[in-house]
């Protein structure tokens, strides 16, 4: 395990014992998800982990929370980090392989979106069924910590199909509409421009955005479960007259949070069941 990941580990096994057995990265408009769980048992701010990165984007409080959703042990990112603030790519990915050294398994990954596929509106939900990650830097470049995983990671199944079958009845048990597929990842943070666009389209993607994929592939290395369900908050350009804003992707994503958290709460806890 590289060193700057074991300090981290260290500094956090300071404050708490806690072994979550889901890990939730809540992006924007889900911030307040955690809020809403029972039995908090720990919080603690990036910013109180030696050598962690710190969130800057607004809506992105930057905050762990442990705690449990029914008898399910969960940690959540309450606040990602993402590449276009500056960090290394290692850097991150330091949260997933943080939350995985202390004991999560399965790894459920939101985020907002803007819509490719033309059937999409906003405030869709879409089950990511596979991704696009040819835009960013592979968070898996350098040397391999074979502590941490193989050289060369098979990401055949990177969404889990047993998990993904677990929301699709969710959803359909409590009536919750969501769409599915492909999800590409740009580094931002400037959004798409209309023909870069057009050529995600050509390329499979349906929704696309500024985090996420490299999550996946990091936790992929390292062995855990994952699943993933990314809120279209906007079309993508050049497919409606209005210019893209951060403000209306938040506005958007605030919206479609009921049902959001709904799906997310209902389909963690009968993740307890598969770990």
């Amino acid at each position: 395990m590289n060193d700057k990941l074991e300090r981290c580990l260290k500094s956090v096994r300071e404050k708490t014992d806690f072994v979550p057995r889901v890990a939730i990265v809540l992006g924007s408009g889900l911030g307040d998800f955690a809020d809403t769980m029972k039995n908090i048992v720990c919080e603690i701010d990036y910013g109180e982990i030696e050598d962690f990165p710190v969130s800057t984007v607004p809506g992105h409080a930057g905050r762990y929370i442990m705690g449990y959703i029914e008898d399910v042990p969960v940690i959540c990112m309450k606040g990602r980090v993402h590449y276009y603030e500056g960090y290394q790519m290692s850097d991150v990915v330091l949260p997933i392989r943080l939350m995985r050294k202390l004991g999560a398994e399965i790894l459920f990954l939101t985020n907002a979106s803007g819509g490719i596929n033309k059937a999409f509106s906003a405030g869709d939900l879409m089950l990511i069924t596979d991704h696009i990650s040819s835009f960013v830097p592979n968070p898996l470049i350098g040397p391999n910590d074979q502590d941490l995983g193989v050289r060369f990671p098979d990401m055949s199944h990177v969404y889990d199909e047993e998990l993904s079958d677990v929301i699709r009845q969710v959803s359909r048990d409590e009536r919750i509409p969501i769409q599915e597929g492909v999800y590409i990842q740009f580094t931002g943070p400037s959004y798409e421009s209309p023909a870069e666009v057009r050529m995600a389209g050509i390329l499979g993607a349906d929704a696309v955005g500024m985090s996420t994929t490299v999550e996946a592939i990091a936790a992929n290395h390292m062995g855990m479960r994952i699943c993933g369900i990314s809120c279209i908050s906007n079309p993508g350009a050049g497919l409606s007259a209005e210019p893209l804003k951060h403000e209306d992707v938040q506005a958007a994503a605030d919206a479609a949070a009921p049902l959001f958290k709904k799906l997310l709460t209902e389909s963690i806890i009968r993740f307890g069941k598969l770990v």
